[in-house]
Parts: C-alpha cells; sequence; structure tokens
C-alpha cells in the first residue's frame, strides 16, 4: 500500500458557539474546508444537568448539505419536520439530508437530564452537489450495534464503517455522493492500515488519545489533532501509542463554488436569500408540537 502523503496538521482549538463551548477543527485559518466537507465541531464531553443544559437546540432549518451527528456519549432527543422523532444513543449517527429543506430539534433527553451525565459528539456537514440540493430530505438512524466492523490483525483496534466501504464491508448509511465515515477506537500498541481512495480529499481527527501517523507524524490531544491526506496514495496506518478514539473522513471533491450563510449552504448568494425567503414562508416545514 502506497501511504498517502500529509497536507496538513492542524490544531482544534476552542471556540465559543453561543452557550456552548467546543473544538472546531474544521473550518480554521489554515484549512478553509476539506471538499465535501464543511465544517466540524467536536462538543464535550460535557455535564449535563437540570441546572445546566446548553445543548437543547430549539427548531431550526437546513438547506443544501448533509448535518450529521456521531454521538459518543450520552443521549439527544431529535425531531424534524418531516415527521421523524428519535432518541440517539452513545454510538448511534444522525445523518439528515437537508436537501430543499428541514427543520429539526436536537438536545439530551428529559430523562438524562434529569439523571445527569457527560455528553459528546461530532457535528459535520456534507456539501451537496448543486444538482442535489435542492433533493427531497430524509432522515437515516443508525444504532451502534448495527454497523459493520473490521478488527485488526492484533485485535486492538477496531473501525466502524458508518458510511461506504472497507475491506469489502460497506456502511448501513445510504450517502448521496462517494463518501467513507470510520470511527476508530485503538487501544495501546494496536496498529492497523486503512485504504481509500485516491479520488477522494482525506482527513482523520483524534477525539482522545495519541496516536502516530504513517510511522511517524504524532495527533496527541490538545496539540495536533487533525490530519489533512493529499490525494497522492492509496491509504494511511495508525500505531496507538495509548487508547485512542479517532473519526477519520472521505469524500470525492466536489469542486463547485460554496455560498454559505447560517444554516444554509448553497452555491450563490442568491440562492441562500431564496433559502431564507422560503423558511419564513414555511416552505422548509414545521415541527410538530412535542
Amino acid at each position: 500500500m502506497k501511504l498517502n502523503t500529509i497536507k496538513h496538521i492542524g490544531r482544534s482549538d476552542f471556540v465559543n458557539m453561543g452557550p456552548i463551548r467546543l473544538r472546531q477543527p474544521l473550518p480554521t485559518n489554515a484549512i478553509e474546508m476539506v471538499d465535501p466537507f464543511i465544517l466540524l465541531h467536536h462538543y464535550g464531553p460535557y455535564e449535563i444537568s437540570e441546572k445546566n443544559n446548553p445543548f437543547d437546540l430549539g427548531p431550526h432549518p437546513h438547506r443544501g448539505f448533509e448535518p450529521v451527528t456521531f454521538l459518543f456519549q450520552g443521549e439527544q432527543l431529535h425531531r424534524d419536520s418531516l415527521g421523524n422523532e428519535s432518541v440517539v444513543k452513545a454510538g448511534d449517527v444522525q445523518w439528515t439530508t437537508a436537501g430543499r429543506g428541514i427543520v429539526h430539534s436536537e438536545g439530551p433527553t428529559k430523562s438524562f437530564v434529569k439523571k445527569g451525565g457527560y455528553i459528546e459528539g461530532i457535528q459535520l456537514w456534507l456539501n451537496l452537489p448543486a444538482d442535489k440540493k435542492m433533493i427531497q430530505a430524509n432522515y437515516q438512524h443508525v444504532k451502534h450495534d448495527e454497523f459493520n466492523m473490521v478488527i485488526s490483525k492484533d485485535k486492538k483496534v477496531k473501525t466502524k464503517i458508518i458510511a461506504g466501504e472497507l475491506q469489502n464491508m460497506y456502511g448501513k448509511i445510504a450517502t448521496q455522493t462517494p463518501v467513507n465515515a470510520f470511527t476508530i477506537e485503538a487501544k495501546a500498541e494496536g496498529v492497523e492500515s486503512l485504504k481509500f481512495d485516491s479520488t477522494h480529499s482525506g482527513m482523520l481527527y483524534l477525539l482522545k488519545g495519541k496516536v502516530s501517523i504513517n510511522y511517524s507524524d504524532i495527533l496527541e490531544l490538545n496539540q495536533n489533532q487533525l490530519i489533512q491526506f493529499d490525494q497522492d496514495g492509496d491509504g494511511f496506518n495508525i500505531e496507538a501509542l495509548e487508547d485512542s478514539l479517532l473519526l477519520f473522513l472521505s469524500g470525492e471533491p466536489i469542486n463547485e463554488a460554496v455560498a454559505t450563510y447560517g444554516p444554509y449552504v448553497m452555491n450563490t448568494q442568491t440562492e441562500l436569500l431564496e433559502a431564507m425567503r422560503d423558511y419564513q414562508m414555511g416552505k422548509m416545514g414545521f415541527l410538530p408540537a412535542s
């Protein structure tokens, strides 16, 4: 296997999003986007209680992209204008195709807030090409024990296939564009090599621990936490220097103009104005009363 060279090693510094303090490895001053991935937020671990619950996000719209949540701790209630209502628990993934428009709300369940606990997750924004930005909205929720998994020869690295393909095993999420999404749990001294298509842009994000990538470059919590790969190889190698948790993402670049404003990702400023108008006119639907 020819190893992909590393284009950039980035930090994941904290930013404030209203009352929420979270890590933002993408975008940064150094990396504007990794096409087709526009935004990546890592929230938590954050202690939730009846006195402290900043993660209760009320109804809000999206259009033109796919907001994806990988939940690692806690549980969240998702409700949307398509009529979906589901409790997303640790290890689950919710994959929303906003398309022409969807209104949803999400936050820790009432029972979780009452008993208290920690919540941690990744929020990813995956772009849609122009010819799919106005498709019908859709929602997928896959539970943690339903995903296929690849286990390394030393039994110390478990790679969960959320979307895409690895070693002739496939993800449970149906995607609109060619995308891989894997979560990787590695025990100390575990080693694994993972392949991905050379047509894809690829990146690797460390949620916890410390790993060596391609036998040399180090990802470490609070130091360098994100690697962006060049499109010049077949994959990469991981060696866990301590127990670690990572998210790998790759996808075919869309190579189109990107215009963003708030919860909308379109191609032009005119389309953003149309999105705001359509939401105000109720064309993205309404969230049923709980």
